[in-house]
């Protein structure tokens, strides 16, 4: 749990510190860094959802034996 803290205080302070070094605005950071974490772990849940589809797909595919495969791929 410690190390999920920790990384989560890294991504804030990059995200501040980046959006600070391009507008200046201490204001505009702590926005981003409040919301592009948010952001992210939305985008992230999806990304996991689509892979788990694509290694679902992986899966069926190696239970069906070569001979019915390349049948079924004609």
């Amino acid at each position: 749990m410690l190390k999920t803290f920790t990384f989560t205080l890294m991504h804030f302070c990059i995200a501040f510190a980046v959006t600070y070094a391009l507008t200046g605005s201490v204001v505009a950071g702590g926005l981003v860094a409040s919301i592009e974490p948010l952001c992210n772990s939305v985008g992230f849940y999806f990304h996991e959802k689509l892979w788990q589809r694509i290694e679902g797909r992986k899966v069926a595919r190696q239970q069906i034996p070569a001979h019915a495969w390349l049948h079924h791929q004609a």
